[in-house]
Parts: structure tokens; C-alpha cells; sequence
């Protein structure tokens, strides 16, 4: 199956405790059906000191189902993502705007 959201994407949380907060994809792990975004579903990780590292409470984003994001287009609203050929090619489209992504 196709990938609908990729490394990259501008992308809408859904639901959970960051619904409505918009970011951009960092990693993608499609086995899993997760993914990471920048500044969204945020942890508190307490990691000890080490040689060359600092030690402390230190911010991590953790992975959020992709179910619950959505891609966002042009118009900055959340949409569906479909698949389409153009000239002998798959290519992904928005489902509100028919635009390319």
C-alpha cells in the first residue's frame, strides 16, 4: 500500500490531547502505522548525566498514530489524501482541492 502521509508533510492533529495543532512530519514508521512530528505529543524524559551529554528532564516527541493526523492543503484545512496517474505515473492529490502534493 501506498504511502498517504510522508517525511515532510504539513499535517493537523485530529484528536488526543494536541488535537488541532499543526506540524510537520520528522520520521515515518509505516509497520507500526506511527509517526513522529515536531513539537506534537510531547514527553518528559529524565536521562542521566553521561561524558559529553547533559543530564536532566529533556523534551521528546513521541509517535502518534497516523490515523490521527490528517495532511493539510492550500488552503491550510484539513484533508483526505487519494492517489491518481498522470502521464504514466502515481502520484498523490488532495481530495478538497484536487491540487497535487
Amino acid at each position: 500500500m501506498a504511502a498517504k502521509l510522508k517525511k515532510g508533510d504539513k499535517v493537523v492533529v485530529l484528536t488526543g490531547k494536541d488535537k488541532g495543532k499543526e506540524g510537520e512530519i520528522s520520521s515515518v514508521n509505516p509497520d507500526a502505522g506511527k509517526a513522529i512530528v515536531d513539537g506534537i505529543n510531547m514527553a518528559i524524559r529524565h536521562t542521566k548525566q553521561s561524558q559529553g551529554t547533559q543530564g536532566g528532564r529533556i523534551s521528546k516527541a513521541m509517535p502518534i498514530q497516523l490515523s490521527n493526523l490528517s495532511l493539510i492543503d492550500t488552503n491550510g484545512k484539513a484533508t483526505r489524501v487519494g492517489f491518481r496517474m498522470e502521464d504514466d505515473k502515481k502520484v498523490r492529490f488532495a481530495k478538497t482541492t484536487g491540487d497535487v502534493i
